[in-house]
């Protein structure tokens, strides 16, 4: 039996996101990580043009895709979750993190008895130590918290999906300053994903790679311990905080964060409409 899960990576370029397709080659079981909903902030309007893109791709290779997997709430895009789910039927699985995310969003949104805060959108709430099936495959869950609170690692057979936690050597790191975010709690995320092996498959959720040159959707343990900007094999935990800590206070916010967020602490699910029919998103004063 084989351990190598079949990937299909998706990269949408306004928001820098790769959305990956994986399945199990001998039962075609399949699982989407990570979808994009297309959103033109200046007009405020929604599409799902890529998650009809990852469809589409699934129907022409005839996989079956049994759940849709978050490796955490994203602030710079908004998800497809929803979408993809009234679509195919399959479920929504995110870490059980994001039930802090809700309370503390809650309070930022003023969403009061409208957003419970106990994971109830998603369909499942996944701890450190659970296994899904992917045909003959599992996905092992790891909790690997730091750049946020619900942060979780996707390991399937020689392959992991890692979020936000690293992106390619050459950039680094994720941020830590996002309310949950920890530097010390993301170096011990990083050095738990290391230990796995210099061989295993790191696929990225972000690229931002300089002009002229592709974003790249995966790397490799070994790559990232013997370069990545920020936490290479030698970088103590110690070094690592301060130079994150200093590099985070400098950084902007993300674009999206506003719309982002509270969408995606819904999975996905826009707002229900107002009386005249129209959704509507707060944009809440000197919050971030």
């Amino acid at each position: 039996m084989s351990s190598t899960p079949r990937v299909k990576s998706f990269f949408h370029e306004p928001t820098s996101t790769w959305t990956h397709l994986v399945w199990d080659p001998g039962s075609r079981a399949a699982v989407i990580i990570d979808p994009v909903l297309d959103y033109d902030p200046e007009a405020c309007r929604t599409d799902g043009g890529s998650a009809q893109a990852l469809i589409e791709f699934a129907r022409d290779h005839r996989l079956s895709i049994d759940h849709i997997l978050e490796t955490h709430a994203h602030a710079d895009h908004l998800t497809a979750a929803s979408l993809l789910r009234n679509t195919l039927g399959c479920p929504v699985a995110i870490g059980r993190g994001i039930c802090e995310v809700q309370r503390h969003f809650r309070k930022v949104f003023d969403l009061g008895d409208a957003l419970p805060t106990d994971g109830s959108q998603f369909q499942q709430l996944l701890d450190d130590g659970d296994r899904l099936s992917l045909g003959d495959l599992t996905i092992q869950v790891m909790s690997t918290p730091g750049h946020t609170d619900d942060s979780v690692t996707y390991v399937i057979g020689d392959a992991a999906f890692i979020g936000d936690t690293l992106f390619t050597p050459e950039y680094g790191t994720a941020r830590c300053d996002f309310p949950g975010g920890d530097a010390r709690r993301l170096y011990r995320s990083i050095q738990r994903i290391y230990e796995l092996g210099d061989e295993l498959r790191l696929f990225l959720c972000h690229d931002y790679p300089p002009p002229g040159q592709a974003p790249r959707p995966m790397t490799t343990v070994a790559e990232q311990r013997a370069g990545n900007l920020h936490v290479r094999d030698g970088v103590s935990e110690d070094e690592f905080v301060a130079m994150r800590e200093a590099r985070d206070a400098g950084l902007a916010v993300p674009a999206l964060i506003l719309p982002a967020i509270q969408v995606n602490i819904r999975a996905g699910r826009l707002p229900d409409p107002a009386g005249n029919g129209v959704r509507y998103l707060k944009l809440p004063l000197d919050q971030v």
